[in-house]
């Protein structure tokens, strides 16, 4: 890159100073001059985005180029809003309507915000994460030769310090030394602040320790060129040292207390009557201020030159001296991480910005030479042409890949139904990458990975298959692999998933990511997959072996509640087929939903009558089983499949006169069936719902009601179609290897009575039928729930829900 000229310096200093400007006033705006009407505070954080601001302008108006990606802050928000303002990709509109209704997003959001925000933020430490699962991607897709070469990006965090405390970060690290990350860079804004107060001595060495020992570069930007120029003076090296060992606590109340503090302090501890009492009179009390918060972080030039001298590829790590709160009255304040400015203040501080009044709102009002900023922000790489998402041509799917095995568990039935996919040289199969946690055998991704073979950009051999050891696995690593082997971290699982799933936005090239985990550990990584999912991220989650049918494994293992959050879970849509053929078409379809992208109302909010995604897609789950199950005769006809993808059929459909139905979900399907066929003996017209999506038929119909309201009175959901008819006496007991709640719904569609049958405890170890008769849950439980409803007997004996 070019060395910095005069000229270049002097608009990014304008531009700092336009952007401090901007993202200050319109959290002001929000807080103290729009109506809300609740008396709710709407918040904000000007002190995080002064600490920012100077690294922010140097990068995005300097540095970056149209392929790097960059996840910022979550809580400088308004300044990267401010900034693509000025780059005209944000709306005046938008900035006074922020953290309100319509307006620009209180933390980054790729589906929510207008303007080009590459990684929301939000889950403190995970926008960090995500860059350097997304620069595995962008090297994954380089390896391949099907995919369209372009430049190679750098994916790049802006960092808080204080999201250095969460644990995913330190787990990324790892992962990233395992598979030789590169073009990372994070950016630390070392503000030395948190949200409660000021971080602990000596967090720098610990920081660059770290770094270090998982081989990133640590370049430090300590010293402004202010203070590096004072340095050089004479006595300048004694005021270095008392920079040096200054507590971080002191430096930060002397920031807010100003010059004069200033003065009286470095006179007391290093004032000589010499060089060191003559550097500091030739500076008046406000230049004195300007010197001592001139760190690396807030110098235009040194932050500047320190991006331009990275020449390789290793990742880094910049550690950015910063003052938090930066050139406004907030700064250095301990409080000042939710801190406001009054309006006393910032007439004050709109005065020393130059801003005359009714030129708030003005993108370069106070600028000298605004026909000359504009030219540089037109002339900026990273701006010069236009927003940056790309889109990704659809790969057509096969078709279901029916399995013939008369007995099977949908664990292994996933596991075959891949290695089809592997073997049948179907362009789709090119592009599914899979992931697990060190679970890859176990959750029988092991067929498709002796196939596909696992990633590396070096290839690194099998020894155990060159020196001749048996071994069921062919573990080989190459460029060609389509399977990326995880440590036991699923945060990182989710991370790696979410920067896959939108590997078409980012880098132009369509993956079909697939991950696969034990299910009880979703909720280790929950926070990672709620995130992958709100950015819109696109993939297919096994969560297997679930529930307490892995009976020996215990309650460690066991999973209650996943089928809650598979229905929860925004942007998932989440199926528990029981049988194979269910599974295959299930599996077809989720790797056509997760490439669709239909139009919404432009602001992310999706439109009711695609609450199912079915236009726009999603992401799918699959909650699946190790128990073996004997299989029915196959089926194949349209309606099967299109009411499996609605979430129900009828395995036995109910008579005129049905006063029971038994309504299950997943692997517990032997039990009910069978239930049925005792209860059918004394009961007349028993029917059985065979649930494959919960999610799904509640989905519909919450979308259906909505729509009536609306007044489409032809509005019906499948579920309300598939109980249409029942008798109003009929009871629905419904049956899962999970929370009872899952299903306990069902009976609110029309107001029959419901007995929900499930796990509500920690499993135990035993037999599956051990289990099943403990939990209440087998066949006898079925039964006896059925028994119960003798005319007459109050519900609540029966522990039902109506």
């Amino acid at each position: 890159m070019t060395k910095l000229s005069a000229t270049d310096l002097a608009h990014l200093k304008t531009l700092e100073r336009r952007l401090l400007w901007l993202s200050c006033w319109t959290i002001h705006n929000a807080n103290h001059l729009r109506e809300t009407g609740d008396g709710v505070k709407v918040g904000g954080h000007q002190a995080s985005c002064a600490s920012l601001v100077s690294i922010l302008t140097a990068l995005y108006f300097r540095t970056l180029k149209p392929q790097d990606r960059v996840a910022v802050k979550p809580h400088a928000a308004p300044l990267f809003h401010a900034m693509q303002y000025l780059a005209g990709n944000q709306t005046r509109e938008k900035l006074e309507k922020f953290r309100g209704f319509g307006g620009a997003q209180s933390y980054p959001s790729r589906t929510k915000d207008i303007d080009d925000v590459d990684f929301s933020t939000g889950s403190v430490g995970l926008g960090v994460g995500i860059t350097a699962f997304a620069s595995m991607i962008q090297d994954y897709l380089a390896a391949k030769p099907w995919a369209k070469e372009r430049p190679v990006g750098r994916m790049i965090a802006l960092v808080g310090d204080a999201e250095l405390d969460e644990g995913n970060v330190y787990e990324c690290l790892q992962e990233g030394w395992k598979h030789d990350l590169r073009n990372c860079w994070w950016v630390i804004d070392y503000n030395r602040q948190s949200l409660d107060g000021v971080v602990r001595e000596g967090l720098w060495e610990r920081i660059e320790a770290i770094f270090g020992a998982f081989g990133w570069d640590v370049v430090r930007l300590k010293f402004g060129a202010k203070q590096r120029a004072a340095v050089a003076e004479p006595g300048g090296e004694r005021l270095r040292d008392w920079i040096d060992g200054c507590p971080n606590q002191l430096y930060s109340a002397l920031t807010f207390q100003g010059g004069a503090a200033w003065r009286k302090r470095l006179m007391d501890e290093i004032g000589d009557q010499g060089p060191v009492t003559a550097l500091l009179d030739r500076r008046s009390d406000d230049e004195l201020q300007e010197l001592m918060t001139n760190l690396g972080g807030h110098c235009i030039e040194s932050v500047a030159e320190a991006f331009d001298a990275i020449d390789h590829d290793r990742p880094t790590a910049f550690l950015a001296y910063t003052i938090k709160g930066w050139s406004t009255p907030l700064a250095g304040h301990k409080d000042n991480h939710a801190g406001l400015m009054t309006k006393a203040q910032m007439a004050e501080f709109q005065a020393a910005m130059g801003v005359e009044a009714g030129q708030e709102w003005e993108p370069f009002a106070g600028i000298a030479d605004p026909d000359g900023v504009k030219r540089f922000i037109a002339g900026a790489p990273f701006f010069a042409g236009g927003t940056r998402r790309h889109v990704a041509a659809t790969v057509e799917t096969p078709g279901p890949v029916w399995l013939d095995d008369t007995t099977l568990s949908t664990q292994a039935g996933f596991g075959k139904i891949l290695d089809g996919l592997a073997t049948s040289g179907h362009p789709l199969a090119e592009r599914i990458l899979t992931t697990s946690p060190d679970v890859t055998v176990s959750t029988n991704l092991g067929a498709w990975v002796n196939r596909r073979g696992l990633f590396a950009r070096d290839e690194l051999a099998d020894t155990f298959r060159d020196e001749r050891i048996p071994s069921a696995q062919k573990w080989r690593f190459s460029r060609e692999g389509q399977h990326i082997e995880l440590g036991i971290a699923e945060m990182n699982l989710f991370l790696l998933l979410g920067a896959a799933g939108l590997s078409h936005s980012l880098f132009g090239e369509r993956l079909l990511p697939v991950g696969t985990l034990y299910d009880p550990f979703i909720a280790r990584g929950l926070d990672a997959l709620n995130y992958a999912c709100y950015q819109d991220a696109r993939f297919l989650l096994a969560g297997t072996p679930s529930g307490v049918t892995l009976a020996p494994e215990g309650g460690a293992h066991q999973s209650v509640g996943t089928p809650l959050i598979g229905m929860s879970q925004d942007g998932l849509a989440s199926f528990e087929p029981a049988f194979l053929d269910e599974l295959s078409v299930i599996m077809d379809w989720a790797f056509a939903y997760m490439q669709r992208d239909g139009e919404n109302d432009g602001e992310g909010n999706q439109a009711e009558t695609h609450w199912l995604r079915d236009e726009t897609g999603g992401s799918v789950y699959l909650r699946l089983s190790t128990r073996p199950v004997e299989q029915p005769k196959q089926r194949r006809d349209p309606a099967f499949i299109e009411n499996v993808i609605d979430g129900a059929y009828w395995w036995r459909e109910p008579g005129p006169n049905a006063d029971v139905v038994i309504a299950y979900q997943g692997c517990v399907a032997p039990e009910a069936i069978a239930a049925a066929g005792r209860i059918g003996e004394d009961r007349r017209d028993i029917g059985v719902l065979a649930v494959t999506s919960a999610d799904r038929l509640n989905a519909g119909w919450t979308a259906a009601q909505r729509a009536r309201k609306r007044g489409d009175a032809a509005a019906l959901a499948s579920v309300e179609r598939l109980l249409d008819g029942l008798p109003r006496h009929c009871t629905i007991i419904s049956v899962i290897d999970g929370h009872p709640a899952t299903l306990a719904w069902l009976g609110s569609v029309y107001g029959h009575r419901a007995v929900p049958l499930g796990v509500e405890h920690f499993g135990q170890t035993g037999t599956i039928d051990d289990l099943y008769r403990h939990y209440g849950i087998d066949a006898d439980a079925i039964v006896a729930a059925a028994d119960g409803l003798a005319p007459g007997r109050p519900l609540r004996h029966l522990g039902a829900v109506a």
